[in-house]
């Protein structure tokens, strides 16, 4: 290709960005079905539908808001953050446990009516809102906080390796969404489990080589309706808006109790052998 050929290539393809970064982003109409419930007013929840203007790169959130400030105010939800950090915001959205706020548009079927609708297992209180404090019950039960009597070597702070931080690292990062908890069929059924957000809380806690109370939290979830409830339907790992692998979790927890301690048999702490 000649210099002139490929002056003229690299202008056109500039014009040709330059135009698509410009061209405005298509608005278009999606229903959403959103179960509806009143105390004061409804016997039992009922369903309504809303048409809303949205953009591809609008959440369910955006939407909910648009109906609350635009259509219906009564419309009444939980938000804090916005942004997948707080929890505040979990739902069932097209049947699936969800945060509203990191559930995209265009990730949807919006051929399609979008089905929105409280978490379940849990007391409804309106709307999309239901009553957590069961949940955060349970969470109190295991005692989600370090327990250590004990002074650090030389009073100074406890020590722990990169290694030992990997060892619970996944369950930190829960957020108390209770989209897991949610999830879970035995919880629907069984109002007294636990769940799994608690365990993994507990996980959390039990495997830190910092804390003293492993035996504690273990011997609290040896119960009938602590860690031997789970029926490993995975529902609660495909559920969480964290990614953190929630049967997993619950599955080492079974482990320590059945070894009566938290800590790994000697052969599996050896170094894995380098391959020849």
């Amino acid at each position: 290709m000649s210099d002139a050929a490929s002056v003229q290539a690299a202008v056109t393809e500039g014009a040709v960005a330059e135009a698509a970064a410009e061209a405005p982003i298509q608005a278009f109409t999606v229903t959403l079905i959103i179960r509806r419930f009143d105390p004061e007013v409804d016997a039992e929840p009922h369903w309504q539908d809303f048409d809303v203007q949205l953009y591809p790169t609008d959440r369910v959130l955006d939407a909910l808001h648009k109906i609350k400030w635009e259509q219906d105010g009564s419309l009444t939800f939980r938000r804090s953050c916005a942004h997948g950090i707080c929890g505040s915001d979990a739902m069932r959205i097209n049947g699936r446990n969800r945060l509203a706020c990191k559930t995209l548009i265009k990730d949807l079927d919006i051929s399609q009516p979008i089905y929105v609708e409280a978490i379940k297992g849990l007391p409804l209180e309106k709307d999309l809102i239901v009553d957590m404090e069961p949940f955060f019950e349970s969470y109190r039960q295991i005692q989600p906080f370090l327990i250590a009597d004990s002074k650090p070597k030389d009073g100074k702070e406890r020590i722990q390796s990169v290694a030992q931080r990997e060892r619970f690292d996944d369950t930190t990062k829960c957020i108390l969404c209770a989209a897991c908890t949610s999830s879970c069929p035995v919880f629907w059924t069984d109002g007294q489990y636990f769940g799994p957000a608690a365990i993994v809380n507990a996980h959390r806690f039990i495997f830190d080589s910092r804390d003293e109370g492993s035996q504690v939290r273990l011997d609290i979830l040896n119960d009938k309706e602590g860690v031997w409830r789970c029926r490993t339907t995975f529902n609660c790992s495909e559920a969480c808006p964290r990614g953190i692998e929630v049967t997993k979790a619950i599955s080492e927890v079974k482990q320590a109790i059945l070894r009566g301690s938290p800590d790994l048999p000697a052969q599996d702490l050896r170094p894995v052998p380098a391959s020849a």
